[in-house]
């Protein structure tokens, strides 16, 4: 009321410092979209108090309830309507409403660019990249492959190199080229220019012809055919090891299966954002439980994977405002195209995961939580 008659009122409540939907001055200095704007909030942070003091839930249930409760709020932020976001409303007046026009064009784009006629959001300009001319342009050659991998060599950059070769294993829910994006942020580059002979396995994008390759697969034909192929081609039985992520976790469950079969080819081991104790897996464990897996499977044997683009949105909702509503506005409201980044372009381009080896990895990591346990997994007998 005291900003409606032009006086200073000290506001109730403010967005984070680093909450980018109130960005725009006028949710600042127009009394009714502050007014929509502290509203919202308030009654967010009403909301999320209601829902966290429920008693009787069990811890699971309660992550749960928090989550998804999350999600609601964030979905109704007033930022992601057209009459309550005074960017759009601006941009709506200004160009005689070409944004709303350009924006159902974009929305008809990513409804038929996703698989089924899911919506595929666009992060970035598609276009703009080209493998091995602007993002993966480390110089590299195949020399193996089989149905579940080729398996990429670099040659160093230096007059005098390591003996040991690098392997690096990515995981199979993306590309490999996130660690091979540009020239100053590519860790392959860094690598190489470092006198390491690196290889990194680049996953096949698996159909319902893979639907029976489980995790032990992965070892045998991924980590182990590597391995040998790596041995071929160098003469050298030993190698240092990166895991990243997922291939992370098969490189642990790698470490000991070979531990068990007295195979010392592997002299050290370095993992990048990899889980090998499931117990706390973070937000991702509201994903799976018996009934989520349960459901999942069933979805799963209709096609033999599961698709890439179910796994890109269950890691998009972690950060909704960022990676779901941000573009939403963007893209469909603002009817903008969205800037070129590599790293998006790299989420983007998810892949499939076979049926079998995804049931086994979710089962047997997320919910028994047997890497971590000693004789917990049996691989390949």
């Amino acid at each position: 009321v005291m900003k409606m008659i032009g006086q200073n009122a000290q506001a109730v409540v403010a967005p984070d410092a680093s909450d980018k939907r109130f960005k725009d001055e006028a949710w600042e200095k127009h009394f009714l979209f502050d007014y929509i704007k502290q509203s919202y909030l308030i009654a967010a942070r009403h909301l999320h108090e209601v829902v966290g003091s429920v008693e009787g839930l069990d811890e699971q249930t309660t992550k749960k309830v928090n989550f998804f409760t999350r999600q609601f709020i964030d979905a109704l932020s007033p930022s992601n309507f057209m009459l309550t976001n005074p960017e759009v409303l601006r941009e709506t007046v200004e160009s005689g409403g070409q944004n709303l026009v350009k924006g159902l064009k974009n929305l008809l784009e990513d409804l038929e660019r996703g698989e089924h006629k899911q919506l595929c959001i666009k992060m970035t300009d598609l276009e703009a990249f080209r493998l091995g001319e602007n993002v993966a342009t480390t110089k590299g050659k195949i020399i193996y492959q089989n149905d579940l991998l080729q398996l990429i060599q670099y040659q160093p950059f230096t007059a005098e190199v390591y003996q040991r070769p690098l392997l690096i294993i990515p995981p199979w829910i993306n590309k490999f080229y996130i660690l091979d994006l540009r020239e100053e942020n590519s860790f392959i580059k860094w690598a190489v220019d470092r006198g390491h002979t690196v290889f990194v396995i680049s996953w096949v994008n698996p159909d319902e012809k893979l639907a029976h390759k489980n995790f032990e697969d992965y070892l045998l034909e991924g980590v182990l055919a590597a391995l040998d192929a790596i041995e071929k081609v160098t003469d050298e039985k030993v190698v240092n090891a990166i895991g990243y992520c997922l291939g992370g976790t098969l490189l642990a469950a790698a470490l000991g299966y070979m531990t068990a079969k007295k195979d010392q080819r592997i002299a050290s081991a370095t993992f990048f954002a990899t889980l090998i104790d499931f117990s706390d897996p973070g937000e991702l464990g509201v994903f799976v439980d018996e009934q989520r897996v349960d459901a999942l499977e069933k979805r799963m044997e209709e096609r033999g994977y599961l698709q890439g683009s179910e796994m890109a949105t269950t890691f998009n909702m972690l950060r909704s405002n960022d990676l779901i509503w941000s573009f939403v506005v963007n893209n469909y409201l603002l009817g903008k195209d969205p800037f070129p980044f590599d790293l998006l372009y790299w989420n983007s381009d998810a892949t499939h995961m076979p049926a079998k080896m995804h049931s086994f990895y979710l089962r047997n990591m997320y919910i028994k939580n047997l890497l971590k346990q000693p004789g917990g997994l049996t691989l390949a007998g």
